[in-house]
């Protein structure tokens, strides 16, 4: 019985990634990142609820990866799609394909990596670039942006995020354990990052801050793992 719950909660996942895709097919682009923003909740839930229980299986972890990629690897493509790639073409075709490919990828090495990294991520975790485009399109679409007007930036920043999921950026995971070491100009630079988004979203605070908080995750490993990099070169 104990195992019902967390299964529950990983099944909570897939459902909220389905809804995100049937809301968007609707044309509703609200709903459609809402209910990605729910299945991370979801997601979070599960996996500290059979770690509570004692009830953590390899079923378990299948069950998540499979239901991870449905939720942060094929809804956030679609929404990113039906949102604004369809006006690139074959262009919008391929930035979306590439992100649920590399949401994929990202998936798999992380569970073939599990005993070799520890203390940080590889690569950003497909829940963060999920909901980066989820965030993203709350906000551009509570602006009335439309990004299309900005030329390639729009594509070329999904292609990127999806380059950063099977990147070799390192990511902390802030458990605490030390093994990832956290410099203080790029805790500075997030913070400057954090704030500026804020200021600049101040009349959609609340999608302001849902967008900071994961684009300054992004931007933040990047800037560590460069850090990281001139550090053991000097």
């Amino acid at each position: 019985m104990k195992r019902i719950l967390p299964n529950t909660c990983t099944a909570a996942n897939l459902f909220f990634g389905m809804c995100s895709i049937l809301s968007t097919y609707e044309g509703n682009f609200f709903y459609g990142s809402v209910f990605i923003l729910l299945a991370l909740v979801a997601d979070g839930l599960d996996g500290r609820i059979a770690r509570a229980f004692g009830v953590a299986s390899e079923f378990g972890k299948e069950m998540d990866s499979l239901c991870d990629l449905g939720s942060f690897g094929i809804a956030p493509a679609f929404l990113a799609y039906a949102f604004c790639l369809h006006n690139f073409g074959e262009l919008g075709q391929a930035a979306a394909i590439i992100f649920a490919l590399c949401g994929m990828w990202r998936l798999a090495r992380f569970n073939v990596s599990t005993n070799d990294v520890h203390g940080y991520f590889m690569g950003l975790a497909i829940p963060a670039g999920g909901c980066i485009v989820a965030t993203t399109t709350m906000l551009l679409s509570a602006m009335e942006i439309h990004p299309e007007d900005f030329g390639m930036v729009y594509p070329i920043t999904v292609i990127i995020v999806a380059y950063l999921m099977v990147s070799h950026v390192h990511y902390p995971n802030f458990k605490g354990d030390g093994a990832e070491k956290i410099f203080l100009p790029a805790k500075i630079f997030a913070g400057v990052m954090f704030v500026a988004i804020i200021f600049l979203t101040k009349d959609f605070i609340i999608q302001g801050i849902l967008t900071a908080v994961f684009s300054t995750y992004a931007v933040f490993g990047i800037v560590n793992s460069l850090l990281a990099l001139m550090t053991r070169e000097v």
